[in-house]
């Protein structure tokens, strides 16, 4: 019989996707470890900034909705700011679990909760990290004393790095992200009217420069091409450079709204922050297992898959503005190429990166900790 394992999961959310990326693919994740008959508990508090703001959108609520009927069998507890720091809550609700995983986006107070709580109840600890402050902030990272975890999961061979030669531990195992094929596919019969289509927030200046040169200056010349973007925390001098490209600004999209907005477009763009482009090279993020899952044509600013997750002409890469508006230009005028193009893609996901495929992975890693 295969060996199943009781797993909880502490994550920032799930239930809302607000500039919370990290909800897209823990969602299919944990899904697909309840597919392969894991007992899973997903635990989150109850007012989480990413979920308080999403309440605040025009679709907030109808999003929420959304995710409690597309994901009926994840058990989600959410508990209170007091339970957060009450040792006792912990131990009854951990009490019967193998495996835990605190995601990165917790508080380092929960760390040093978990880690009493394993030291009584004798779990595995593993520590998921999913961003790239063990580069650009290694302090912030430090306070979770993750020497003493049982392991660490990394979404890249880069970042698996970093912590190896930091904690001098073996114990570090990549699992990169990966698409939910259950929501991520293509929508061939849908009607495209837009051209290009950017889903991706603003968020802190991280990547306004490559904005600028691989989204903005493109739009701007190519004044006959319909080019869309989504996304949130635009401040009004963002928006304003949108509108003077010709971009038309769409705000926030609930993620399980994103294969539809593919559907409506003929081709997509991935522009990855600075620090995996440059520190962390070799992570790609989310949004490009998700956009070849649903089947788009995908152009990729400056990026280099030094792992080899993907195929010489899964996507292409443009250098440079010109290099980028020669290449919408390209796909946008030749059918056959981006057919073929998206086509090559998918197969890629579909043979390499689903959520499933990174269950199956979690599985080995839960089997190294609890023979």
């Amino acid at each position: 019989m295969p060996r199943n394992f009781r797993v909880a999961y502490l994550a920032h959310s799930f239930r809302s996707d607000w500039n919370n990326g990290n909800a897209h693919f823990l969602r299919g994740l944990m899904r697909s470890m309840v597919s392969l008959g894991h007992d899973v508990h997903i635990f989150e508090p109850c007012t989480a900034w990413s979920i308080e703001h999403l309440r605040q959108e025009e679709k907030g609520d109808a999003a929420l909705r959304q995710f409690s009927s597309t994901y009926p069998e994840l058990q989600i507890t959410a508990y209170t700011e007091a339970q957060l720091h009450d040792l006792k809550y912990w131990h009854s609700a951990l009490r019967d679990r193998e495996i835990v995983i605190l995601h990165e986006w917790n508080p380092p107070e929960l760390a040093r909760i978990l880690l009493e709580t394993r030291d009584h109840l004798g779990f595995r600890l593993l520590f998921h990290d999913t961003h790239h402050r063990a580069s650009s902030s290694p302090e912030q990272i430090h306070r979770f004393r993750l020497e003493e975890f049982d392991g660490i999961l990394a979404f890249g061979s880069a970042l698996r790095q970093i912590y190896r030669e930091r904690l001098r531990t073996e114990y570090v195992w990549t699992l990169h992200e990966a698409a939910d094929t259950g929501i991520f596919r293509p929508h061939p019969h849908q009607v495209r009217a837009d051209d290009v289509i950017w889903i991706g927030n603003w968020g802190d200046d991280e990547r306004a420069a490559e904005i600028r040169t691989f989204l903005l200056n493109p739009a701007a010349q190519l004044t006959d091409r319909t080019f869309v973007v989504y996304g949130v925390r635009y401040p009004a001098q963002a928006l304003t450079e949108l509108e003077t490209a010709g971009v038309q600004y769409r705000g926030y999209l609930p993620n399980l709204d994103a294969p539809s907005a593919y559907g409506a477009a003929r081709l997509t763009l991935h522009i990855p922050r600075q620090q995996y482009a440059i520190a962390l090279t070799g992570i790609p993020t989310i949004r490009i297992f998700e956009a070849l899952a649903c089947g788009i044509p995908l152009i990729c600013s400056p990026w280099q898959d030094t792992e080899a997750l993907f195929r010489e002409g899964d996507y292409l890469i443009a250098n440079n503005a010109e290099e980028m508006k020669n290449a919408i230009h390209y796909l946008l005028e030749d059918r056959a190429a981006a057919n073929a193009q998206a086509l090559r893609g998918l197969e890629t996901i579909l043979a390499r990166h689903t959520c499933a495929h990174r269950a199956l992975e979690l599985t080995c890693i839960c089997k190294e900790l609890v023979p």
